[in-house]
């Protein structure tokens, strides 16, 4: 019988023809940004162009489940097993300082050791970790690397539009809609400016509550598929530290998700949604949020974080040395569209920028065990 998903194929991207020029481009700002952020950002080190402040490193374990459905058993999903893993919970914005100043978007990068196959890092094929970089929202504001120009320029430049006030905040809004000026009114960027207010207004809870979902459509197998990290119902009923107050430290995500760790251990379910219509579920349209009724999202995997204490210094220091991109994956999770294919080399030249700044050595774990002993 037929599977109702949209197999894989590579026609289901779209090549711009000026890809290239873009994504140059955008490697030039986000390496001058990340030059200067030894200085700007007041950490006296270099950060990066994005979810540059950190909320601490997590052990966890990652246990492929079996007797998955065989459109599910693709890729790594396809050898039940156990995997040590490490997490680096942050925040969206490229600036540090008070989380009252940052935003609400956060993310949950997961690195999975262990994994048989090649990566698709040219640069280190046989590192044998997997990492998925999840955003708190189904969501994103941005489509292509042309829109990615001004985009990236107004949330490097947020800080002295917002100090303004109101003013400042609705020049950003301009700014943002018209791409700086630079759009001309049919091309004005609506889409990606309503899904910006769909993440700018997410709730402020503690980071265990949330939802994290992978930014773009990924490949899974001979399928297409948007991967989200759910929190598991009873771990997240235990949660005592729920609300957030960013009005009550310049530091609140990081001591709320450190108290809940030390005390309790946590789950998140990681799930897979397949495409099953390209035009309701597009993979070049990251503004449009696949409808679950289509195809809901399915369990294939669990994010153990055993209790642990991660409130030391030492726990910052060691996550800031690592790195994650979505472009750590085997060919069978491959991202796709337009955005997420420009991460490959953006993720890439800063972090190797980022970690010459900062004097630390830039080489893959090979084991969980590496990093928190």
């Amino acid at each position: 019988m037929a599977s109702k998903f949209v197999p894989y194929t590579p026609d289901v991207e779209v090549v711009d023809t000026h890809f290239d020029k873009h994504s140059q481009t955008v490697i030039g700002k986000t390496q001058r940004f990340i030059t200067g952020s030894v200085t700007s950002e007041g950490t006296g080190q270099a950060v990066r162009d994005a979810h540059a402040k950190g909320y601490g490193v997590v052990r966890g374990e990652v246990e492929i489940l079996g007797d998955l459905p065989a459109e599910y058993a693709q890729g790594i999903y396809a050898t039940p097993g156990r995997h040590d893993a490490l997490i680096r919970f942050s925040n969206g914005s490229p600036h540090a300082g008070a989380d009252a100043r940052l935003g609400k978007a956060t993310g949950l990068a997961l690195k999975i050791f262990d994994i048989d196959g090649e990566t698709l890092l040219e640069d280190e094929p046989d590192s044998h970790t997997f990492d998925y970089t999840n955003i708190n929202a189904p969501i994103f504001f941005c489509n292509t690397v042309e829109h990615y120009l001004f985009i990236q320029e107004l949330f490097l430049d947020a800080p002295e539009y917002f100090a303004q006030g109101r003013p400042g905040q609705h020049r950003f809004y301009r700014d943002f809609i018209t791409g700086k000026g630079t759009l001309s009114e049919e091309d004005w960027a609506w889409d990606e400016f309503l899904a910006f207010l769909v993440v700018a207004q997410r709730p402020l809870v503690n980071l265990l509550l949330s939802t994290y979902w992978s930014m773009g459509a990924v490949r899974h197998g001979d399928y297409i598929a948007k991967v989200r990290f759910a929190p598991d119902p009873a771990s997240a009923a235990a949660v005592v530290q729920r609300a957030i107050d960013p009005s009550s430290a310049e530091d609140v995500f990081r001591p709320a998700l450190a108290a809940e760790l030390r005390d309790r251990p946590y789950t998140f379910d990681i799930q897979v949604q397949l495409c099953a219509d390209l035009q309701r579920m597009p993979v070049e349209d990251l503004t449009v949020e696949w409808p679950e009724k289509l195809s809901p999202f399915v369990t294939v995997a669990k994010l153990r974080l055993p209790q642990q204490d991660i409130s030391g210094d030492d726990n910052l220091r060691k996550m800031d040395a690592l790195s994650f991109t979505p472009w750590r994956v085997t060919a069978a999770h491959a991202p796709l569209g337009e955005l997420m294919r420009a991460r490959k080399e953006v993720y890439r030249q800063s972090s190797i920028l980022r970690h010459e700044l900062n004097n630390q050595e830039r080489r893959e774990p090979r084991s969980a065990d590496e990093v928190l002993p």
